[in-house]
């Protein structure tokens, strides 16, 4: 089976200095040249960026522990055209670490942001999810007065639009520079650049100081959340609200989700991770909600400190969860990395009878996740035939790194495989409402995680 094709690069070493990985892995051995780590493995190069975390993204904690290394893989939304399907792709390290001061799982380094470059999505054709997300400005833009609703990581415009048909005035902040217009959302403004204290402090002289920032796809995408919020700090007007909703980290232990860490998303949170964060800030939680979505995520209500408010008996009562599910415990991340092996390993040989016994294996949806899971568990394209996804900006492309064709969804009819590996595995239940025809002709779902099953 062949892995993934690595980028080369020799950088001469009158521009080097030797480095040796201080985890004293042989193919750690390499050169530091400018901003790029040059890992020197047999027959191959991945290159990363040196910042390796020393520091928790949250707390600022040195208590990190190491508890899944992945190896190197490629960004997980690098989709390769066919025609360039023989070049080498860049790879870089997948660590995932745990602060077991906060819970925070995170992402050892950053890779360069021009490898990855974001773009506008098109909004959810999900009902639940349409549901969610205009439930979520309805709810809280109640309270946004004068001020304006300040969307950050704007990719979504069910949100604003909602905002706007209850009369609030509404801004979209995104860092998606493809030019894209807003998704058929003409009354909602959208600012292209990363928020940052100039950024800030231009949209309340110019709008006003926000009593409302909401952030529903964007924030563990971030790499400096300290940054991040000392630019809400700026934003927010003093009795303002910050919204943050993102996968909980205490869902992603117990299901044993370690796909949703890639190198594009490089935080799970748990709710004492965003505390201490906020806290620093003179900020801290007065609420949240728990939400199924994403395999379990959290909606966090964070005010500053001086506004008295007290944080509810729900905050409370999440806390007191995630210290008895251990999140801060070496143990608990240790018993999590064995799990996936294990799983990783009864994938594998599933997928390899199947295949024995003559049925052909696809996989359904090509989410960041999904490439993920198949460059850790080497699933390429000897044993996943290709795999179907509704998004055109994917269709007729190859899977970063194990290099599987992406096709429309109707090639399904046309193929007709035996057995679907679900990698959007967070829509199970859509997917399998949406699929009662191939299940009806004797169709099944091999579903990944926490263990692999055929349904």
């Amino acid at each position: 089976m062949r892995g993934p094709r690595i980028r080369t690069a020799s950088p001469s070493p009158a521009q080097c200095a030797f480095f040796e990985c201080p985890r004293n892995r042989p193919e750690c051995q390499g050169h530091l040249s400018g901003d790029v780590f040059v890992f020197l493995k047999p027959n191959a190069i991945g290159i990363s960026r040196p910042d390796l975390l020393v520091r928790c993204r949250c707390c600022g904690s040195k208590d990190l522990f190491l508890f899944l290394p992945m190896g190197l893989h490629p960004p997980a939304t690098a989709f390769v055209s066919p025609e360039r399907a023989q070049e080498p792709q860049a790879v870089f390290p997948l660590d995932a670490n745990v602060c077991l001061s906060c819970g925070l799982v995170q992402v050892a380094g950053r890779i360069p942001e021009t490898i990855c470059e974001r773009t506008s999505c098109a909004p959810s054709d999900n009902p639940a999810t349409k549901d969610r997300l205009e439930t979520l400005a309805l709810n809280t833009d109640a309270g946004a007065g004068h001020g304006p609703v300040v969307e950050i990581g704007y990719n979504e415009v069910l949100i604003l639009s909602a905002a706007n048909r209850s009369g609030a005035r509404t801004l979209g902040h995104d860092i998606a520079t493809d030019g894209a217009a807003p998704w058929g959302a003409p009354a909602v403004e959208v600012l292209q650049t990363a928020l940052t204290d100039v950024s800030a402090r231009r949209i309340a002289e110019t709008h006003g100081r926000a009593m409302l920032v909401m952030t529903a796809s964007a924030f563990n995408h971030i790499g400096d959340l300290h940054a991040f919020m000392r630019a809400v700090a700026i934003l927010l007007a003093d009795d303002g609200t910050l919204v943050i909703e993102v996968p909980w980290c205490a869902k992603i232990l117990q299901g044993n989700q370690f796909d949703t860490l890639c190198h594009e998303r490089v935080s799970e949170l748990s709710l004492l991770s965003i505390r201490k964060l906020v806290a620093a800030t003179d900020m801290d939680i007065v609420d949240v909600q728990l939400l199924p979505v994403h395999g379990g995520s959290m909606r966090v209500h964070i005010r500053r400190t001086d506004t008295g408010e007290q944080p509810s008996a729900a905050v409370t009562a999440v806390l007191d969860a995630e210290a008895a599910a251990g999140l801060t415990g070496r143990v608990t991340w240790e018993a999590f990395s064995a799990r996936v092996h294990t799983a990783r390993n009864d994938l594998v040989r599933m997928i390899d009878a199947l295949r024995a016994d003559g049925k052909t294996v696809v996989g359904y949806g090509a989410p960041a996740r999904g490439n993920t899971l198949l460059n850790y568990f080497d699933l390429g394209a000897d044993r996943i035939d290709f795999l179907v996804d509704p998004d055109p900006s994917k269709q007729n492309m190859l899977t970063p790194g194990t290099l599987i064709p992406v096709y429309p969804m109707d090639v399904l009819a046309e193929k007709k495989p035996d057995v679907m590996l679900i990698l959007a595995w967070n829509l199970l239940d859509e997917i399998i409402e949406q699929q009662a025809a191939f299940r009806s002709l004797g169709g099944q779902f091999l579903v990944p995680l926490p263990k692999p099953r055929l349904i």
